[in-house]
């Protein structure tokens, strides 16, 4: 499966590159979405599947919406409100949305944690 995840801006793309194979592109719309960023999206994305990771805020729905248009057959990711949007959602909630899209393949999961006794 050749993907892409689009998100809002550069720290959004820093945290989800925390869990995900560097394999994976992430892209930014910093913000704004005039007709240049969109034309450099897709010539960017290609014929890549497209994932959508907004921030659950007004400026994030309207991005989503505009994308939605761009990229109609894009998968849609969420974040919980009362995060500080994508870069301040705990990986753990981070994975499992990643999880529920399908996209267990290509994360990184933590290691697991040991008490520190070995046999």
């Amino acid at each position: 499966m050749d993907i892409a995840i689009i998100v809002e801006g550069k720290n959004d793309r820093s945290r989800l590159a925390r869990v995900l194979v560097p394999e994976v592109p992430i892209h930014c719309t910093f913000g704004t979405l005039g007709t240049s960023r969109i034309e450099a999206l897709r010539k960017a994305i290609g014929r890549r599947h497209v994932y959508l990771y907004m921030d659950n805020d007004s400026s994030g729905r309207r991005i989503r919406g505009v994308l939605r248009d761009v990229f109609p057959d894009a998968d849609h990711i969420y974040t919980r409100r009362g995060y500080a949007g994508v870069e301040g959602t705990p990986e753990e909630y981070l994975i499992q949305q990643l999880e529920k899209a399908g996209l267990e393949d290509f994360i990184l999961y933590p290691a697991p944690e040991t008490d520190g006794w070995t046999e």
